[in-house]
């Protein structure tokens, strides 16, 4: 099998792996054609060409996200990962998920390696242990701190493809009529807005806390919608999300993450830096 045919197979977990390191498409596909040159120049004897790949998009990542770090602090309110298409590993399915995203952002840039190489690729110890030039002993530490995050933070009830079809459907309809009250009854007490505008698309600069807040707020933006807008619901990050466009052309994608039967966050993506997934037409539309 030629290099480029042995890269073909891998590159779908290549992709994945830079992804959730990162949170943006551009950047992941970037690591990923950046680890092909490497690949091709390559001019040792590589016995596992996918755990050779996978070292070399795990410090392209790492190296890129000390680089970004700056970036990320002076980001114009909150910054939220890009919508994606993912392929799920067998190991860790919900690692498609948005809020599986969400998660992986909070973690440090080696808690996150490591939790990712273990726990959704899963890799050996002594490979991830050479991926970062530490040891054993402290990957098993960066696995336990990053297990104690993710675990604290994960989602405890998953809904049904069907019911958040059906939340999101009302939760439009709901906006349209200008339904406070019914906004609010979808919402848990404690839900969470987070808006990521990136200074780029008009966005709330703080979260918005509270049903009330939240209903009122949606309900405002709706007042305001532009003429040529519509929306749609469709699969994003292995979910039904809320995909708008104004004129043919992304402008907003709303995910939730569930609490009980209520929405408990909402994720609404502005930016228009990262919607390029809905304008390559890459997101199927929910039935």
């Amino acid at each position: 099998m030629d290099r480029g045919a042995e890269f073909e197979q891998h590159r779908a977990a290549l992709f994945g792996l830079a992804y959730r390191m990162l949170g943006t498409v551009a950047e992941a596909e970037d690591m990923v054609q950046e680890a092909y040159l490497r690949w091709a120049g390559a001019r040792e004897e590589v016995k596992s060409p996918k755990a050779w790949l996978m070292a070399v998009v795990t410090r392209l990542c790492l190296d890129h996200l000390r680089s970004a770090r700056v970036r990320r602090e002076t980001y114009v309110g909150p910054w939220l990962p890009e919508p994606a298409q993912l392929e799920a590993p067998p190991a860790d399915k919900e690692s498609i998920t948005y809020a599986f995203q969400v998660v992986m952002q909070s973690l440090s840039a080696p808690e996150r390696a490591v939790f990712l190489l273990r726990e959704v690729f899963v890799e050996d110890y002594a490979e991830i242990a050479a991926v970062l030039e530490t040891t054993e002993a402290n990957c098993r530490q960066l696995l336990r701190r990053a297990r104690e995050q993710v675990d604290a933070k994960r989602v405890r009830f998953r809904a049904p493809a069907e019911q958040q079809r059906r939340l999101l459907d009302a939760f439009l309809q709901a906006c349209t009529r200008g339904d406070v009250d019914g906004l609010m009854g979808m919402l848990a007490q404690d839900a969470v807005l987070y808006s990521d505008g990136g200074g780029k698309a008009r966005a709330a600069i703080r979260p918005i806390r509270g049903a009330n807040a939240i209903a009122r707020f949606f309900v405002g933006v709706a007042r305001k919608v532009p003429a040529g807008s519509s929306v749609r619901l469709a699969r994003v990050n292995g979910e039904v999300v809320v995909v708008g466009e104004l004129e043919g052309r992304p402008s907003f994608v709303m995910q939730i993450e569930m609490s009980g039967e209520l929405m408990g966050a909402v994720y609404l993506v502005v930016n228009p830096e990262k919607l390029n997934g809905a304008g390559k037409g890459r997101w199927e539309t929910a039935v």
